[in-house]
C-alpha cells in the first residue's frame, strides 16, 4: 500500500465517536424508510431459522416410537409434521430473500443518489482531492456493497440466531450436561476472534482502497487511450494497471483469509465438544440412562447447530467489510463546499443586463504560487470585453471566479455593484452563458446535450440551430438531433461538438456571455458564421471573451491585456497598437511580416493591410514572406493553447 493511499486512508477514517454511530447514521437514513419491508424479511427470517429447532424435535419421536418400540400409528402424523416444517421452511426462505434483496437494492439506490447529489454541491478542490474512478468506486462499489453486506448481516444474523435458540433450547431439555460440554470451550473464541475482527475490518478498508485505485486506472486508461496509442505506451499503462489490480488482489485476499478464519476457529471449537458429548452420551445409552430417540435428537440438533454457528462466526467479518465501505461512503458526505450561497442572500439588479462586472484587485492562487496578483478591470453592461495575455496569465481563472467555481483570496467582484459572494448560488449561476474551448457533451442525443432539461418551443430550438450553424451537419446524420454523441462527445467531431456548446448557450440566452475562445475548433468558413452568430447575441448583453487569436477581438469594445495575473494595458484595438505595448509585441507575432519582426518598422493596424503589404513585398522578399506567415501560423496554432 503506498503512501498516498495510506494518506487518503488516515484521512477518510472517522474517529471513534463516528464510527459508534456510523450504523445508526445509516439505519436511521436508508434502511428505516425501508421499515415494511425489513419487518416483514425479519418475521419471515426468524419463522425460517424456527424450523431447525421443530426438525431435530421429530427427530426423537421418530426413532422412540417409529424405529424403537414401531408404533406404526406414530408414523402418520410424524410424517406429516416433517412435510409441513419443510414446507414453512421452503415459504418463509423465498418471501425473505425477495423481500431481502428488494431492501438492499433501493437502500443502495437511495444511498447512490443521495451521494451523487451531495458530491455536485461541492467544489473544484474536491474533485482533486478525488479523481473520477475514486468517485466511480464509491459511488457505486462502497454503496453496493455496504446495503449487500448489511442485508446479509441481518439475514444471517435473525435467522440463524433463531435457528440456534431453537436448536440450543431442543439440546438443552434433552440433556444440559450434554449441551454444557460442547459449549464449555467457545469462551475461549473471544480474544482470537477479536483479533480477526480488527484484522479483517483493516484489510477491507485497504481492499476498498485498492478498487478506487484500480478504477481510476482503468478510467484514465479508457479515456485516454488515443493518447496512449499515439505516444506507444500500451505496455506502460498495462503494466501500471496489472500492479494497481495486483495490489488490490493481496489486500482483497488478507481480508478474506481473516473473515474465513473466524468459522474454522468455531469448527474446531465445536469438535472438541462434539467428541466430549460422543464420549459421555455413548456411555449413558449403554447403562440404559438415555433412549437412543434422545441420543439422535441431541445429536441432530448439534449437528445443525454448525452451520448456523459458522455463519453467525463469519457476520463479524462481514460487519469489519460493510463498516470499511460505509466509512468510505461516509467520509464524502462529511465533505463540506467551501463556497456556498450566504445565509440572507442580496437580491439581483433589477435590470441584469445594464450591471456591470467589475474586479476589483482580485488576487487567487491554487497552489503557493499565485495566478492572479490584484487584477482590475470593469466588464462594462452591454458591450464586450476582452482578455487577453500569453498561457498562465489568469484568464480562465477570471471566468471560474466570476461564476464562484472557486473564490478569491483577497479583492472583491461586483455584479451591478453587488459583491457576487452576497448572491445566491443558483441566482449567480443563472446569470452566465458559457461556451468554452472543451466543449463537454453528454452521452446522450445532440438534442438533448442542447437543450440540456430546458422547455423551450421548436421555432427557438431551430433558431438556436441556425445561429450556431448546426443545421448544417445535423441534416446529414440518419436520425438528425436524435442522433448519439457519444462518451464525452466523441461520436461527433471537435468543431461539431463546439458547435452544440455554442447552440446551448444561445438557448440559454443570460445577460452575461463568457467565451473561452468559442470558435477555436472551428474551419474558417464556420467560423466566419458562427462569429457572426456570437456578435449577434452578444448585443445588448455583457460579453466577456479570452481570446488567443486577436483577429476574433479587434471589434471589442474593450481589450484587457494580462500578463503574470495582473492587468498591464487596456484600450481599444486601435489604442492598443499605437501604444505598442504587450498587446502590439502579440500581434506582431501572430500578423507582422518578416520585416516588421526584425527591424521593428511601424506596425501595421490589421491582418487585411498586412497581406496588402506582403503583395507589394514582390519576389524579393517572397521568401521573407512565406517565413514570416509560417511562423505566424505556427504561433497562431500555439495561441489556441487553454489558459
Amino acid at each position: 500500500m503506498n503512501a498516498d493511499t495510506q494518506a487518503r486512508d488516515t484521512q477518510d477514517s472517522p474517529s471513534h465517536a463516528t464510527k459508534q454511530g456510523l450504523f445508526r447514521w445509516f439505519f436511521k437514513g436508508y434502511m428505516r424508510p425501508q421499515s415494511p419491508k425489513l419487518f416483514g424479511a425479519l418475521f419471515f427470517m426468524a419463522l425460517e431459522g424456527s424450523m431447525l429447532g421443530a426438525l431435530s424435535y421429530l427427530i426423537k419421536p421418530m426413532f422412540d416410537s417409529m424405529l424403537v418400540a414401531q408404533q406404526g400409528q406414530s408414523v402418520l402424523w410424524v410424517s406429516l409434521a416433517v412435510l409441513a416444517v419443510f414446507f414453512v421452511r421452503a415459504t418463509s426462505s423465498y418471501a425473505n430473500r425477495v423481500l431481502m434483496t428488494m431492501l438492499r437494492q433501493k437502500t443502495a439506490a437511495h444511498l447512490q443518489k443521495d451521494l451523487v447529489a451531495h458530491v455536485l454541491t461541492l467544489d473544484g478542490a474536491f474533485f482533486h482531492k478525488y479523481p473520477p474512478g475514486v468517485l466511480l468506486e464509491r459511488t457505486r462499489g462502497d454503496c453496493q456493497a455496504a446495503s449487500f453486506q448489511w442485508g446479509q448481516i441481518f439475514s444471517t444474523f435473525i435467522k440463524d440466531v433463531i435457528g440456534l435458540l431453537s436448536l440450543l433450547i431442543v439440546a438443552i431439555t434433552i440433556d444440559w450436561v450434554w449441551t454444557l460440554v460442547v459449549l464449555v470451550a467457545a469462551p475461549l473464541l473471544a480474544m482470537p476472534i477479536s483479533r480477526l475482527q480488527r484484522l479483517v475490518r483493516r484489510n477491507s478498508r485497504e481492499a476498498r482502497e485498492s478498487s478506487s485505485l484500480v478504477s481510476n486506472r482503468l478510467d484514465e486508461v479508457f479515456h485516454g487511450s488515443t493518447q496512449i496509442k499515439l505516444s506507444g505506451t500500451e505496455a506502460r499503462e498495462a503494466e501500471r494497471f496489472g500492479s494497481a489490480i495486483n495490489t488490490y488482489v493481496r489486500n482483497e485476499l488478507r481480508a478474506v483469509r481473516g473473515q474465513a478464519a473466524i468459522p474454522s476457529l468455531i469448527d474446531f471449537v465445536a469438535g472438541l465438544g462434539f467428541c466430549a458429548v460422543l464420549y459421555f452420551g455413548a456411555q449413558e445409552i449403554l447403562a440404559g440412562e438415555k433412549s437412543v430417540g434422545d441420543f439422535m435428537a441431541f445429536f441432530t440438533a448439534m449437528g445443525l447447530v454448525f452451520e448456523p454457528a459458522r455463519r453467525l462466526g463469519n457476520v463479524s467479518g462481514i460487519w469489519q467489510m460493510a463498516m470499511a465501505s460505509l466509512e468510505r461512503v461516509h467520509a464524502i458526505f462529511e465533505e463540506r463546499p467551501a463556497i456556498t450561497s450566504p445565509p440572507v442572500p442580496t437580491s439581483l439588479p433589477t435590470d441584469p443586463k445594464a450591471a456591470d462586472v467589475r474586479l476589483d484587485n482580485v488576487q487567487f492562487s491554487y497552489t503557493e504560487a499565485p495566478v492572479l496578483r490584484g487584477t482590475s478591470f470593469v466588464a462594462e453592461a452591454g458591450k464586450t470585453t476582452a482578455l487577453v495575455g500569453a498561457s498562465g496569465a489568469g484568464k480562465s481563472t477570471i471566468f471560474h471566479l466570476l461564476t464562484r467555481l472557486v473564490d478569491p483570496s483577497d479583492g472583491q467582484i461586483t455584479f451591478g455593484g453587488v459583491p457576487t459572494k452576497s448572491i445566491s448560488l443558483p441566482e449567480l449561476r443563472d446569470m452566465f452563458s458559457v461556451v468554452s474551448q472543451d466543449a463537454l457533451l453528454f452521452d446522450e442525443s445532440i438534442r438533448d446535450n442542447i437543450l440540456m432539461g430546458a422547455d423551450v418551443s421548436d421555432a427557438q430550438l431551430n433558431a438556436a440551430l441556425k445561429a450556431a450553424h448546426i443545421d448544417d451537419f445535423v441534416s446529414r446524420l440518419d436520425h438528425g438531433l436524435d442522433t448519439p454523441a457519444g462518451p464525452r462527445g466523441s461520436a461527433l467531431s471537435g468543431g461539431q461538438r463546439q458547435r452544440v456548446a455554442i447552440a446551448r448557450a444561445v438557448l440559454r440566452d443570460r445577460p452575461v456571455l463568457l467565451l473561452d475562445e468559442a470558435t477555436s475548433a472551428l474551419d474558417a468558413q464556420s467560423e466566419k458564421i458562427v462569429q457572426e452568430a456570437l456578435e449577434k447575441l452578444s448585443e445588448g448583453r455583457t460579453t466577456i471573451v479570452i481570446a488567443h487569436r486577436l483577429s476574433t477581438i479587434r471589434d471589442a469594445d474593450k481589450i484587457v491585456v494580462m500578463d503574470k495575473g495582473q492587468v498591464v494595458d487596456e484600450g481599444t484595438h486601435e489604442e492598443l497598437l499605437a501604444r505598442g505595448g504587450l498587446y502590439a509585441d502579440l500581434y506582431r507575432l501572430q500578423y507582422a511580416d518578416g520585416r516588421t519582426v526584425i527591424d521593428g518598422s511601424s506596425l501595421p493596424a490589421s491582418p487585411d493591410q498586412l497581406q496588402d503589404r506582403s503583395a507589394e513585398d514582390g519576389k524579393g522578399s517572397g521568401i521573407l514572406a512565406a517565413t514570416s506567415r509560417m511562423f505566424g501560423s505556427v504561433m497562431g496554432l500555439f495561441g489556441r493553447s487553454r489558459d
